[in-house]
């Protein structure tokens, strides 16, 4: 009986470590997937493009699984949060950018939800992107 209990015990305790192993191993790369989105958008610097780079680094992300739906969400947050701040300081409480901060969350879930983020592609992108 003490032997059963102990291996229940054991499988219980590795499964739970297995699933977050497995969760920041996911978040890592949906990490990963943001940067690339980012460095393709500085590098594209193609005109009404950033829609389309938000939804496929947060497409991208999500596809690695729940760690990196996580890591997209945290990210994409973090980084309208910081650039509401920074318009806050540059324009004040005029609520300026606002409305391109609320079109870029929802490319942000648009993409996390499985959609294909070409709905938001610009005409006349290289196809490298």
């Amino acid at each position: 009986m003490k032997l059963f209990t102990g291996l229940i015990l054991c499988s219980l305790v590795l499964g739970v470590h297995s699933y977050w192993l497995s969760f920041l191993g996911e978040a890592y790369e949906g990490a990963k997937d943001m940067w690339r989105a980012y460095s393709d958008m500085r590098e594209a610097n193609y005109k009404d493009s950033d829609k389309y780079f938000h939804a496929r680094g947060n497409y991208e992300a999500a596809r690695r699984g729940p760690g990196g739906v996580w890591a997209a969400e945290v990210i994409s947050d973090a980084r309208e949060n910081v650039q509401r701040v920074t318009d806050l300081f540059k324009h004040g409480d005029s609520g300026h950018g606002l409305e391109d901060s609320k079109a870029d969350q929802d490319a942000n879930r648009w993409g996390r939800s499985g959609k294909d983020p070409n709905h938001f592609r610009p005409r006349g992108l290289p196809d490298k992107y």
